[in-house]
Formats: C-alpha cells, sequence, structure tokens
C-alpha cells in the first residue's frame, strides 16, 4: 500500500468511494449522488500543501485507490482558521487492512508543521470501527449531537471528537 497527495487523475475514483457512503450509509448526511465535475471543487480546496490536504492510498500496484483522507476547514469564518475537520473514507471491502490508520498517519504527518490547533471529527452513529480509528489517534470524545441528520427515514447521532495538533 502506498500513500500520496490525491491528485486530479484520482477524481473518478474518489466519487465513487464517496457515491457508496452516499447511496448506501449515513456515514455522509449527502443524500444525492455526485458526478465527477460535480466533485472537482472539493478536490480542488485539497491542495499539495498547506492545513487542507488529500491524502489516497493505493494498492500495491498503485492504481486501485483503497480509500482517502482529508482536512478541511472546520467553519468558514475566519477565527476558526486554525482548526480542521478531518475525515476518511475507505472502498467498499478495504476495511479491516489498516488503510485507515495508514491515511491518518500521513495526513497528521504532512499537517504537523502547518499552523494549526485543533482537528475535529464528526462521526455519525453507530460507527465503532471509525471511533477507534479516531481513538487511537488519540481523539477523544466532546459530545453529541442528538437527531441532527435524517436519511433513510430515519434520524441519526453524530458524536463529535477533537484532537490537539
Amino acid at each position: 500500500m502506498q500513500v500520496r497527495p490525491g491528485v486530479a487523475e484520482d477524481l473518478d475514483a474518489l466519487t465513487d468511494i464517496y457515491n457508496h457512503y452516499v447511496r448506501e450509509t449515513p456515514i455522509t448526511f449527502d443524500t444525492v449522488v455526485f458526478t465527477p465535475e460535480e466533485r472537482r471543487p472539493w478536490l480542488l480546496s485539497h491542495p499539495e500543501d498547506g492545513p487542507h490536504r488529500l491524502m489516497v492510498a493505493t494498492g500495491a500496484d498503485s492504481r486501485r485507490i483503497l480509500g482517502y483522507a482529508t482536512s478541511s476547514a472546520f467553519r468558514p469564518k475566519p477565527a476558526y482558521g486554525t482548526s480542521v475537520e478531518v475525515t476518511v473514507y475507505l472502498a467498499p471491502g478495504a476495511g479491516g487492512r489498516g488503510v485507515g490508520t495508514r491515511l491518518y498517519q500521513a495526513l497528521f504527518d504532512a499537517l504537523a508543521d502547518e499552523d494549526l490547533h485543533r482537528a475535529y471529527a464528526g462521526i455519525a452513529q453507530p460507527n465503532e470501527a471509525s471511533t477507534r480509528l479516531h481513538e487511537r489517534f488519540g481523539f477523544r470524545y466532546v459530545g453529541t449531537y442528538r437527531e441532527v441528520g435524517r436519511k433513510f427515514g430515519r434520524y441519526w447521532d453524530v458524536a463529535w471528537y477533537e484532537k490537539e495538533l
């Protein structure tokens, strides 16, 4: 497995991975799938440097994308500039092999020299695998937004975690 910054050529595969979660899970609260062109602004908002990054894990052949991790703006107001929201999405079937761990390690290594103070992660509940991953990286639970999102005809809670950077 290799981990590297995401590039424009990854857009189709990254969109496919994300759309799986849109269609099949409450992990994202998006409810309509995206085309790659609709996702292009998202990709472009994650350059190879700076606080907002996109890291991609590929298989041994360097062609199949196994997943990705991002750091994005936490909120749009300037005072939040030293905070990021982080997330990991894995391709179907890529879980349980350390892909998420490798992605987060690369992401946090890349962010180490940035002017950042905190990372936040919102985890739709239940999601034990994501909770374990975040806790392994030193995130601590800070609270839950109860029934904050409605998808698939029901309401979902989101647990929030934070990590000092």
